[in-house]
């Protein structure tokens, strides 16, 4: 028997204590190694083991106590059971969440990745949310990477931050002056994914095979604090600002470490969220790029899987908007195409937006109030 003060000091220690411990254990060892639904039932085992055990510690001061064993008794071998099959409830869980069949899926220590197979293609979510689809993603990366390199003939060294996927990688495999790739992705399950899965290396047709191309699996932000050099032209294809762990790489200073690995005048393209339902995220990323010291064009292609997307293109300079694409072999890019991408409607024309810093994280905010309204 405690005093009451003494006795309440001593739960709040192991409360603290406990809670601290948890929270590092649960994102670092335990979602990583047992997945997120495992995990989860792992923690009401535990519960329930302490309920159980609390009826023989405390058998003086309860009344009914064979009652609760056997109620606590249940429960623990209904979630015991749920441990061991964790892996069949996730994959009934998915499979009721996505249209077409999944025949990919596996957590990582960043998230969730599936990948699913219908009719037209195969499509990949991250986190539960579509990254690509194979029926229209020439759309997005032959967007995304030919419009820069028009502004960086003979391009030899060149940098692809994200894309962990290949596809822009292969776009980049089509111009023979490139003599070295540099890939920078934090996934290493994305990675190899692309290296070793059938279908994506179909798709990606073996890019990451290619002696060009060098990977590292590091987070892009540290890795561009470091000296690599300079490089003739850099890809950006991050995951959207949905968090404030993604949303430093949309920020001011991020920006400026890339426009440092720029060789003078070389071009940075972006993917910018979509500015027909995301218009104040896709403009605030235009305006945080102008505010690193970038001159910038925005544009924009259909990509009937995602909508309306936007891109920006950047560089040190002003410069004029690309016209002449180079004779490749492309299944949605030409000359007349690529020039109405960076013509605006009036519903996707650009808005005032505040920049994205470090410190105010406004990115985050404006895609969450966005998005909210289309979901």
């Amino acid at each position: 028997q405690l005093p009451f003060k003494d006795l309440i000091a001593r739960v709040l220690t192991v409360d603290y204590a406990g809670a601290l411990l948890a929270s590092v254990l649960f994102p670092l060892l335990l979602v990583p190694r047992l997945g997120l639904v495992r995990t989860g039932l792992v923690f009401g085992v535990l519960n329930a083991a302490v309920g159980l055990w609390s009826t023989h510690l405390l058998a003086s001061l309860i009344p009914r106590r064979g009652d609760l064993r056997v109620k606590a008794a249940v429960v623990l071998a209904v979630l015991l059971t749920g441990v061991v099959f964790a892996d069949r409830l996730t994959d009934l869980a998915e499979e009721s969440m996505y249209a077409d069949e999944v025949i990919f899926a596996k957590s990582s220590p960043y998230q969730r990745i599936v990948v699913t197979r219908g009719r037209a293609g195969f499509q990949l979510f991250l986190n539960g949310n579509l990254q690509f689809a194979s029926a229209d993603e020439a759309r997005y990366h032959e967007a995304l990477v030919h419009p820069a390199m028009t502004l960086a003939p003979g391009a030899r060294r060149v940098l692809v931050l994200g894309g962990g996927d290949g596809l822009a990688v292969r776009e980049l495999l089509k111009y023979p002056s490139i003599e070295e790739i540099q890939l920078v992705d934090l996934e290493p399950a994305m990675t190899s994914l692309a290296r070793n899965f059938s279908l994506r290396r179909d798709l990606n047709r073996d890019s990451l095979h290619s002696p060009r191309v060098h990977v590292t699996n590091e987070d892009a932000y540290l890795w561009l604090g470091e000296e690599h050099g300079q490089f003739d032209a850099v890809f950006v294809d991050f995951p959207d600002p949905n968090s404030f762990a993604l949303g430093k790489l949309y920020t001011t200073h991020f920006y400026r470490l890339l426009r440092r690995a720029l060789r003078s005048g070389a071009p940075v393209a972006i993917q910018g969220t979509s500015p027909m339902m995301a218009r104040s995220s896709y403009w605030c990323v235009a305006r945080t790029l102008e505010a690193a010291g970038l001159s910038v064009r925005g544009y924009h292609a259909a990509v009937p899987s995602f909508g309306e997307w936007g891109f920006l293109l950047a560089r040190d300079a002003p410069f004029e908007v690309p016209s002449r694409l180079p004779e490749l072999p492309l299944r949605f890019l030409n000359d007349a195409a690529m020039a109405a991408m960076f013509v605006f409607p009036e519903d996707m024309a650009r808005i005032p937006t505040e920049v994205n810093r470090l410190d105010n994280q406004v990115l985050v905010q404006y895609y969450e109030a966005e998005w909210k309204r289309w979901n």
